[in-house]
Order: structure tokens, then sequence, then C-alpha cells
């Protein structure tokens, strides 16, 4: 292999498709593929079109720390989208939501339940990541995230009123016991 297959190289393996060397190891190398969104590590002896060369420069100053926790985040969000398995209560499929104004001269807005319900249940997965990531932050005081929390407890009690689209409850909104 060439010595222009550095850290930062675009390159296109066979299989995988486009992506960038992120480390070089002595026998192989790992790399960032776009169709896969994630590292694959490929030896040195496979096949590898050289796109674009780079000039073998430290990681750190083609990667950023930050770069490394949004593509992370990124990942881990998509492994963690619980989404598709929240069913909804056999009731309102196929159903329609309908938006009614009162001024009779405005129209009237049709959604079909299941995009509703969808959108719903993104709103609270991104709440409990939300959540998660207050109760991890490093910088924040004991009493600053339970005061961010009150505000959550808060948001969840607001959106119990769409429980009824949930088939099971464990899947509920919980707000602070008796507020709604």
């Amino acid at each position: 292999m060439s010595t222009t297959f550095n850290t930062g190289s675009r390159i296109e393996h066979p299989g995988f498709g486009k992506g960038v060397i992120v480390s070089v190891e002595a026998e192989y190398y790992v790399i960032w593929f776009k169709a896969q969104q994630g590292t694959k590590i490929v030896s040195k002896n496979e096949n590898l079109e050289l796109l674009e060369g780079a000039e073998n420069v430290p990681i750190d100053t083609t990667t950023t720390l930050s770069d490394i926790e949004d593509a992370l985040e990124r990942i881990l969000n998509r492994r963690l989208d619980t989404s598709d398995t929240v069913p909804m209560a056999a009731k309102w499929n196929k159903g329609t939501l309908v938006l009614k104004p009162a001024e009779t001269s405005a129209q009237s807005k049709e959604i079909p339940i299941e995009t509703f319900f969808h959108k719903i249940v993104m709103v609270r997965d991104k709440l409990r990541v939300m959540e998660q990531k207050i109760n991890a932050h490093k910088v924040l005081t004991d009493s600053e995230k339970v005061e961010l929390q009150q505000y959550l407890t808060s948001i969840y009690g607001s959106l119990t009123t769409f429980n009824v689209l949930f088939k099971d409850t464990d899947h509920h909104f919980k707000g602070a016991i008796g507020k709604e």
C-alpha cells in the first residue's frame, strides 16, 4: 500500500463504499464509512481505492473530541430509538386526528393518528434522552439537576393527555403525582 493512505484520507472500499481513514495501525485501518454511519476495521491487504490522500497528520488535528462525541451520539440515538417498538392502542389504528378551528372560514386539518402517535413517541424519547444527559452532566450541581428534573416532570405531566393512545401502560407519560 502507498504511504498516502493516512488518517484523513478518503477511500472507497468495494463492499462498504466511501469512507475516511480515522486510524492507521500496523496491520489494518480503522475506516468510518458513510453508508454504515460507523467504523470498520479493514486489513491493509484489501483493495482500497484512494479518492483523496491526506498528509500524515496526528488524529487530534483532523478529528476533534466534539466530532467523535457527535458521531457517537448519532449512533446511540439510532440504536436507542425505541419508537418502532411502542405499540399504539388498536382502537386508533387507521384513525384520523381532526383539528377543527372555531373560525368557520378557516380550513380543518386532518392527520393520520399513526403519524401523530409517532411524533408523540419521538417527543417522549427525546425527553428521556434529555433527562439522561441532565443526570450524567459533569458540571451541573445536584440542586441544578433537581431543578431541571422538575421541569421535565412537569412536561411529562402535561403530556399525560396522550396516554390514551398507548397500548401498554408502561409506555405512558408520568408526571408528578396528583398533577396533570
